[in-house]
This record gives structure tokens, sequence and C-alpha cells, in this order.
């Protein structure tokens, strides 16, 4: 066997090729991965911005999955914040596809890169990108510098992957290892298997340039890899949807139909497609064999798999409904009972990796909050002033629903926080820990407070008649409003709303005291029940106050970190 004979070859330094080709692979991935932290920082807030416009129109959806891949590196990811959205109910099935059939367009941008012979700039990259990081004041030039970093030591990586590998380029038994990849569906399938275990595409491609800078494999076996890494980074989709309802399940049969189906529409053609690329590539005629193969050969491997992703998305563009159709059909929508336990919508663990997406999802997380907090408080006055213990313990249900919600919200934040994050990031932070746990102060008011009185009520046999009903229900209307607005002030960042809910203070005030007088002016002397009822009215009256002041300090708190960006 080629590998025996060499692993037995005495004039091969075997164990400076595995070492060398390892450490420079473990710095391409390192450079990788900085490069990729340093463009999230940098671009952040347009991607929540892209992420948040969520359309139905295929072409844009197309060119979102493409940007944000781009910046991610990564079209694994982007399919998964994808099943996110769909599992959240942000989006629709037939909504992913276009976005997921630009990603994969969007993931050929590094191979464009890898193949850019800039390796002797490697190292003034990495000094400039270390200056600005180390001694810059302001975040944005401090995340270039993590870019430029990463951008730098992912060429020393490819450098020093193919100085390893230098040797054997003469080596007989590995020219003939390396001929077998010129089987297409044996080189697509290493492609696709050794994707799935590094779970990056990128760096499957960015290998088969290294081995095509060195000369170690054709056109045809280059681009029959780079295919069959966008087959295996199918892989990580459908591990995300696993456990999850059977939209976001489909999201990943998605990602897995295009990249196949345009595989096999490609496998009697890969001929074809490398003479597309070779057309529009630059030609070293000057150049003979290996010399030549290894000068050609990178840009062609580049240009081959950006050419068959957008002549895949051309195609398949079309065919939108259809893909989610059949994705429906391979896995079938089923109903299934709701879980007891309540749990988060938003925080899944694959947002960490991207802190600017992990606060905007938190975000998303602390709007679900006060929704839970919301039907607390628009149930709360009929089961106070009217209903049962049965109502009354169903409100406090509903708190231990706020309650979970809360902790997994701090439990996440705890994890981010263990992230490099940028001054404003940490900011951004500390705001939704205020927001956090305002919301579930509100919750635990509610809970405590007002469900105290309706069983004291109950406790003393007390029916509130329609009038005495209705004397709080103008400074109720109030919170819960206020608290609908703040809810919006926080999904939309938008400062005047929540300055204006700072303002209601007086109006508030004003409110409760009329609440008190009508209160006092119905109370009857010598009636025993009736004093009960006026300290019942009054507690309430002060509980709902202390509400409103939980809801202003939220607006205070987006206020503030509006005026802080």
């Amino acid at each position: 066997m080629p590998a025996e004979e060499l692993a037995a070859t005495p004039s091969l330094d075997v164990l400076g090729i595995i070492f060398g080709g390892l450490g420079g692979l473990a710095l391409f991935l390192y450079g990788m991965h900085k490069m990729s932290d340093g463009l999230q920082a940098v671009a952040g807030d347009s991607m929540k911005a892209l992420l948040s416009k969520l359309t139905t129109n295929r072409f844009m959806a197309a060119v979102t999955g493409a940007i944000v891949t781009a910046v991610l590196q990564s079209s694994s990811i982007t399919t998964v914040l994808v099943v996110g959205f769909v599992s959240a109910g942000l989006m629709t099935l037939a909504q992913t596809v276009g976005i997921i059939m630009g990603a994969n367009v969007g993931t050929t941008i590094t191979a464009q890169m890898l193949a850019f012979n800039i390796t002797d700039y490697a190292w003034l990259m990495i000094a400039i990108g270390f200056a600005s990081w180390g001694f810059a004041k302001r975040d944005m030039m401090r995340n270039m510098g993590t870019l430029l970093m990463g951008f730098g030591m992912l060429f020393i990586g490819m450098g020093q992957m193919g100085d390893a590998t230098g040797p054997l380029r003469t080596h007989p038994p590995f020219i003939e290892l390396m001929s077998q990849m010129d089987n297409v569906l044996l080189a697509m399938l290493v492609g696709a298997i050794f994707t799935a275990l590094v779970q990056s595409s990128s760096a499957t491609i960015g290998i088969v340039i290294v081995l095509a800078t060195q000369g170690h494999i054709t056109l045809t076996a280059g681009i029959a890899l780079a295919i069959g890494a966008k087959i295996g980074t199918c892989v990580t989709a459908v591990l995300a949807g696993i456990g999850k309802a059977a939209q976001a399940r489909q999201v990943g049969i998605v990602h897995v139909l295009f990249n196949v189906l345009g595989a096999l529409i490609w496998l009697p053609f890969i001929d074809q497609l490398g003479a597309m690329a070779t057309a529009v590539s630059p030609l070293h005629p000057d150049l003979e064999g290996v010399e030549r193969l290894a000068a050609e050969t990178p840009r062609q491997v580049a240009n081959a798999i950006t050419i068959f992703a957008a002549i895949n998305l051309c195609v398949m563009i079309w065919f939108t409904r259809p893909v989610a159709w059949l994705a429906r059909k391979i896995v079938p929508e089923r109903v299934t009972p709701e879980p007891e336990r309540i749990k988060p919508k938003y925080l899944e663990p694959v947002f960490l990796r991207t802190p600017a997406l992990a606060i905007e999802q938190l975000r998303l997380e602390l709007i679900h909050l006060g929704e839970l907090v919301d039907r607390m408080l628009v149930e709360a006055p009929d089961a106070v002033v009217s209903g049962d213990h049965a109502d009354l313990d169903h409100i406090v249900k509903l708190d231990d629903d706020v309650d979970i919600i809360h902790a997994e919200i701090l439990k996440y934040i705890a994890t981010l926080s263990r992230e490099e994050l940028t001054t404003h990031e940490t900011r951004q932070l500390e705001t939704e820990i205020d927001i956090a746990n305002n919301l579930e102060a509100l919750g635990d008011l509610i809970e405590t407070n007002l469900v105290a009185q309706g069983r004291r009520r109950l406790e003393h046999k007390i029916e509130f008649v329609a009038g005495e009903r209705q004397s709080i229900r103008p400074l109720y209307d109030q919170v819960v409003q206020s608290l609908r607005d703040v809810l919006k002030a926080l999904e939309t960042s938008d400062a005047d709303l929540a300055r204006e809910i700072i303002d209601r203070k007086e109006l508030t005030a004003e409110l409760a005291t009329s609440a008190r007088g009508e209160s006092a002016s119905e109370m009857r002397p010598g009636d025993s029940k009736s004093v009960i009822q006026f300290r019942i009215e009054a507690d309430i009256v002060n509980q709902v106050t202390r509400l409103f002041y939980h809801v202003r300090r939220i607006a205070k708190a987006i206020a503030k970190e509006q005026e802080t960006r």
C-alpha cells in the first residue's frame, strides 16, 4: 500500500512532515478563528441588522446569506443561526432556502482569499495587527488589529503546511496516493469526511489549496475535494436540528439537498467546470510540470468552487418552494405535546462563538421574558380582585416560568462573559443583566405582593363591586402600557420612547393618588370589612406603583445604553 511505503521510506522525515503539517494546520485554523472574530466584531451591528430583516424575497435572502457567511467564515454557522430562527418561529422554512443557497456562495470568499499567495507579507500583517490591537484605544481599531493578525497567521500556517509537505512533491508513494484523488467520487468522499470531522469547509479548502500550491494535486482532484467539503459541511446543520422541532430539522435537510443535488448535477461535468475555471484564471505557460501546476491550480480551484456555488444558486433559486416541499416530505411535521417546562427561545450555544449575535439573541430573549411578565400583568387584576385560589395559583405558575427564563438568561450571560468582548459589548451585557433583573422583579412583585392581597381578600370573604374594581384601573392600564412600550423600545433600540416612559413618573403618581382617594371615599366608618377592603386596595395601589418604577428602571437602562453607543 502507498501509505505503508511512505512510512517505511528511510529517506523521508515522516515525523518532521507530520509535526510540521499539524503545527501549520493548527496555526492556519487559529488564524482563521481570529480573523473571523475580528470580522464579526467589526461588522457585528451590520450583521445584526441584516439578520433582523427577514424577507420573503428569495433574491434578497440569498444576498443576506452570502454576506453574513462571508463575515462568519462558515456556512455551517449561518445555517445553525437559521435553525435557531426557525425554532423560535421568526422565520418560515421557505424563507430559509434562499439564505442557505446564498451562504454556499458566501463561503467561497474564503477560498478566493486563500488562493492569493501573500505569505511574504504575512509577518508584516501580524506586526501591524498587533500594534493596532495592543495600542489602539478605540474598539474598532483593536478589532481591525485582531482581524489583521488572524489574516497573517492564516497565511503563515498555510506556508508552514506547504514547507512541511514540500518533500512529498517528488516522493513516488505520495504521488501515487494523490493520483487516486483524480477519482472524482473518492475525492468527494474524502473531502466530505474530513470536513464533517473538522466542521469547517473553509479549513478543508484551505488544505486543498496548500496541496495545490505544492503541486501535489491536479485541478480535477482539487475541485472534487472542494465539492466534497461542501457536502461535509452539512453535518453541522443536521446536528443542530437534532432534538428540535420538525421545521428546524427541515432547515438542515435544505442545506443537504442544495449541496448534494449541486454535487450530483456537476458530477459528469467536473472537466467542464475545470475548463471554465481555467478560462478565467491566470496562466503560466513559461513554467512546466509540477511548477506550473503549483502556480496555476490554487486560483483555478478557488474560481471553480465559486463558479460551482454561483451557478447552483442561479439555477436553484427558482426552485425554493419545491426544495422546501421536499424537505417537508423528508422530515414531516408531527404534532407533539407542549413541553411541561418552559425553555428559552433564542439562547442557542452556537451564538456564543459570535458575541455580537449572542447579545442580539439575549435581547430577543429579554423581550420573550417581558412578554411572560406582560401576561402576568394582564391576568393578575381579575385574579386578585375577583378570582379564586386556582386563579391565583395560575399567576404563581406564570411567575415560575419567568424565573426559569430569567435564570437561563443569566446563565447564558455568564458563559458569554468569558468570551473576548469589546468595551461596548461588555456595557451591553451589563444593561441586559439590569433589564433581566428588573423584569424578574416585576414578576416577583405580582406573584408575591399582589397575589397576597388576592388571598387576603378570599380569607376575609370580600367582594369588590364593579365600581370599586375600576378605581385602580387607570393606574393599572398605565403600567401595562408602559411595560409594552418599554419592550418596544428594547426591540427597536428607541431611546426617545424610553425617555418618554421615564417622564411618566408624575402621571403615574397622580393616578396613584387618585386611586387612593377613590378608595378612601368608598370606605364606610364602623364597617370592618370596608376598612379591610380599603387596606387591600391601598396596598394594591402601592404595589402597582412599585411595578411602574421597575418598568421605569428598564427604560433608564435602555436610554443610557443608547446614549453611550
